[in-house]
């Protein structure tokens, strides 16, 4: 026979009574439970993992966190809309409404543009040749189900140059920073006296020409910074840009920095974003004192202000 005990304690207007049985552990239910009223039991079954669930909280069921259809909605960009906002407010990435909407700048958007807004977060992935759904799957660590769901895929055969929707996914950080316009920094501070692209010739006020940098105007002896982190491939000197340098930045960049007075880098040097390779001079073909800045992406030149932290 087991033997009760009840125990009662009295505080002035209060009553605690405690009933157990002789080698069993006391229950634990919420007196909510037992009425009925919201409270929470937690099944005698639960794996016991030495965490009180009324603190964390309960997993939540599989079934609701796994990927679904994808679908979407529309927007309508107002004045001040950026990015970041609308991600915000729409509980998703920043990298998804980039590449759902295949944005290639982010301050070229334009009031009134119609974007979509997907149900789930992730991005567009085209289908290469070699690609198979578990290989694309494991480059994204997620699983074939999940794209295979996500997608309304009822073979696991893809077709070349196919785009899927990848759940969970994120951009190559360098591709948001170039969308983002945040690559580069300022190499240094003046106003800029020519712009990336045609122009008239500044000696012979008639012809038109190809700039292919920026100009930027500074006093004589102004420091020149590395524009991002990078190897010196080049210090050398040339009728147009007079003393220059070249940095090789990853992803394909590279960075050149003409019309030098001082060069303060040797070729083959690494030098972090911002640290000082020059001073500002004359040299060369110029009007003025002042920086040629031109960047190159795999070899083409890019219009530098569009990848330029504001």
């Amino acid at each position: 026979m087991a033997l009760i005990l009840v125990l009662v304690f009295y505080l002035p207007g209060v009553q605690f009574l405690y009933t157990a049985a002789k080698g069993a552990a006391p229950k634990n239910t919420p007196s909510e439970a037992q009425e009925g009223m919201g409270g929470i039991s937690v099944p005698e079954n639960m794996p016991q993992t030495g965490v009180d669930p009324e603190i964390t909280g309960i997993p939540e069921p599989e079934e609701l966190s796994q990927p679904h259809m994808l679908t979407f909605s529309s927007y309508t960009l107002g004045k001040g809309d950026i990015i970041g906002d609308i991600a915000a407010r729409t509980g998703l990435n920043e990298d998804t409404i980039i590449s759902v909407n295949k944005i290639k700048n982010t301050r070229l958007l334009q009031i009134g543009q119609i974007i979509r807004i997907p149900n789930q977060d992730g991005i567009f992935y085209t289908v290469q040749k070699e690609d198979t759904l578990e290989s694309v799957a494991e480059k994204y660590n997620t699983t074939a189900s999940n794209i295979s769901t996500v997608n309304e895929l009822f073979s696991g055969v893809l077709s070349p140059a196919a785009s899927l929707f990848i759940p969970g996914a994120k951009m190559d950080w360098v591709n948001r920073q170039e969308i983002n316009g945040d690559l580069f920094i300022w190499p240094i501070r003046g106003y800029i006296t020519s712009n990336y692209g045609y122009r008239v010739d500044p000696f012979d006020g008639t012809t038109r020409e190809f700039h292919i940098g920026l100009d930027i105007g500074a006093p004589l002896g102004s420091p020149i910074k590395a524009a991002m982190a990078g190897r010196v491939s080049q210090v050398g000197y040339s009728d147009s840009f007079g003393n220059y340098v070249m940095i090789t930045h990853h992803s394909g960049y590279r960075t050149l920095y003409g019309h030098m007075s001082v060069v303060r880098v040797a070729a083959g040097a690494y030098v972090d974003t911002g640290q000082r390779i020059g001073d500002v001079g004359i040299s060369g073909r110029t009007t003025g004192p002042h920086l040629h800045f031109t960047v190159y992406k795999n070899g083409v030149t890019v219009n530098p202000v569009s990848l330029i932290k504001p």
